[in-house]
């Protein structure tokens, strides 16, 4: 790639990891980045604070997957659905106390629900700032290991707080909240109003929250660019992705060079592994593993930090499935197995959006393809799986069975290995097989 790939296409196109997240409808981070970058233009904003507010607003959901389990649990929820209708709350206790009823184990026993409810009522102040601290801090952690300045980590860290001093994590009060997330706040109300209802609904609740959850300067604002027809006639326009990379400060400078590509794919591999404590660690080890198969069949290095990249980010499309799936103890229904086997065909659709990752796209979503055809999401057969997709779902599955799962714990070394030669032929390639199993008694050797 040569250092030419902009920064601002990758991140673009992996913040609808987020946005799925999130439960919004894909494009939500980058409709917000359009409207916040206009607010700070309105506002008077150099081009150096405008790059920054504009990477604020497409990463300020970083941190989104930390908490989704946590969700599951307290809330006995399905936590896309639960954050998706979570922003719609204005904060008034009849709409709190109404949403609390609404999502809290719908599809729970009744005594259940009744526990978990009285629990939310007893401690549901404590609870939403310990959801919300946990996805800010982490958010603004990948942030700056992503190379970010400290006014964006810091915007993700004050996201949600609100103006007069209501919001979460600290209660920050006016001018104490970083201007990006005050901006960021707002424009992430008025996507979700506009999605729900047009510019007109949009407008109306961004007024009514003046002065209370929003810096009234912001609003005037909004206001100011929000009386343009053309505001948002772009805003709905399917190509908004396109025109939110051209709308970027700076443009020239910001070029993602083949380090830092790496630390934004590691990043990244941190958000996806975050959505269930099952699958702590899953990406950076599938990644090694990935890696230890390619060396031990010859790749050269600049292939092998390729594939270690497409490793990272193999199950970015997880994003996208509920926690109630994910960490579901039991057999799942067909339901649940339709959401599950979507991931691979979401991995391939997001990275696919960044155009020099289009071969990485294609072996992330074939990953859990098998070379008998029974494999998902396109029943791809051998002839159609080359050397990476078959070295990377080796790895993939030989960690799944020595990590833990909530339906079973890990399996030792030589069980797991054991399994994938049972499937040799059928779900996996005997050479890559034969590749872990050389590449492991070597750590073996050189750790001895």
């Amino acid at each position: 790639m040569d250092g030419s790939v902009r920064l601002a296409e990758v991140l673009g196109a992996l913040s609808r990891a987020l946005d799925i997240t999130e439960g919004q409808p894909p494009g939500h981070c980058v409709r917000c980045c359009w409207i916040g970058v206009h607010v700070g233009r309105n506002l008077g904003l150099d081009e150096a604070a405008l790059r920054d507010l504009y990477y604020t607003l497409l990463l300020k959901d970083l941190g989104c997957s930390s908490n989704a389990a946590r969700i599951c649990e307290l809330y006995l929820a399905d936590d896309l659905t639960f954050k998706r209708d979570f922003k719609h709350l204005d904060g008034s206790l009849p709409q709190v106390l109404r949403f609390v009823i609404a999502h809290t184990g719908a599809e729970a026993g009744l005594a259940e629900r009744f526990r978990s409810v009285v629990n939310i009522m007893r401690n549901g102040g404590e609870i939403v700032t310990s959801l919300i601290e946990t996805r800010c801090q982490r958010g603004a952690a990948i942030a700056r290991q992503m190379r970010f300045s400290e006014d964006v980590a810091q915007a993700i860290i004050d996201l949600d707080e609100q103006w007069n001093g209501a919001g979460k994590p600290m209660g920050k009060i006016g001018t104490e909240i970083s201007l990006f997330a005050r901006i960021a706040l707002l424009a992430q109300v008025a996507d979700v109003f506009y999605m729900a209802g047009g510019p007109d609904a949009a407008l109306a609740e961004i007024k009514s929250r003046a002065g209370t959850w929003f810096d009234p300067a912001v609003v005037f604002a909004f206001c100011e660019v929000a009386a343009d027809a053309e505001f948002w006639t772009i805003l709905s326009r399917p190509d908004i992705e396109a025109v939110v990379l051209d709308l970027e400060p700076g443009q020239q400078d910001a070029v993602a060079d083949e380090n830092y590509l790496d630390d934004i794919a590691r990043a990244f591999a941190q958000v996806i592994d975050a959505k269930s404590s099952f699958t702590s660690g899953h990406s950076e080890r599938v990644a090694v593993f990935s890696d230890l198969i390619a060396e031990e069949m010859g790749y050269h290095a600049a292939r092998r930090r390729w594939l270690k990249r497409a490793a990272l980010l193999h199950d970015i499309g997880k994003l996208g499935v509920s926690n109630s799936v994910l960490d579901k103890p039991g057999k799942l229904d067909d339901d649940e197995w339709v959401s599950m086997r979507d991931h691979a065909r979401l991995s391939e659709d997001i990275l696919s959006r960044i155009g020099a990752f289009a071969d990485l796209a294609v072996v992330a979503g074939a990953h859990h393809e098998r070379l008998d055809g029974k494999g998902y999401p396109n029943g791809k057969t051998a002839d159609e799986l080359d050397l990476d997709t078959r070295i990377l779902s080796t790895a993939d599955v030989f960690d799944a069975l020595t990590a833990d799962r909530p339906y079973r714990k890990a399996m030792p070394v030589s069980k797991a290995l054991s399994i994938l030669w049972e499937g040799a032929g059928a779900s996996h390639d005997p050479t890559c097989i034969a590749a872990l199993e050389r590449a492991l008694a070597r750590s073996e050797r050189d750790v001895a």
